[in-house]
């Protein structure tokens, strides 16, 4: 897992071509003025999703974690708290769906603060629980960036 500021993505260039475009997308781009949805960066290899919410107790979190693809979450406006751990540590709660290239599990893990402008790379082994409120269940509106990477 890597934390940090949009202002810092040329120290991730050498992760790989894949990442590093999903950076550059995700600092050339103004969120609050696109819609919620999908769009393309490199066909199924590289795509980001666009989502608006409101973030939500711990009580209500999900960890999950993918095999087809790296995480590289960004939040655009708002703050929320994203758990992490590594997938040994934990234990499934409900199978692998390929389809959809998520599986959900149980157990503990540590929490981060991403505000405005962080960017979360999160890699097959680590495994989150995104979305959480980041200051005493207060509901946060969160624009929040989801850049799929193809792990090859």
């Amino acid at each position: 897992m890597i934390v940090d500021k949009l202002e810092n993505i040329e120290l991730y260039s050498g992760l790989g071509e894949r990442i590093y475009k999903a950076l550059v997308f995700l600092k050339i781009h103004n969120f609050a003025e696109m819609k919620n949805g999908r769009y393309e960066i490199d066909g199924k290899n590289i795509y980001a999703t666009i989502s608006r919410y409101q973030t939500k107790p711990m009580e209500s979190g999900k960890w999950e974690s993918h095999r087809k693809y790296i995480d590289v979450q960004f939040v655009a406006v708002g703050k929320e708290r994203i758990g992490y751990s590594n997938l040994s540590e934990m234990t499934v709660k409900q199978e692998y769906n390929e389809e959809k290239d998520v599986q959900f599990l149980e157990g503990t893990g540590d929490f981060i603060t991403a505000e405005k402008s962080t960017f979360v790379i999160l890699f097959p082994q680590d495994v989150h629980m995104p979305g959480i409120s980041a200051e005493n269940n207060k509901k946060d509106d969160v624009i929040k960036v989801v850049v799929k990477v193809k792990v090859d």
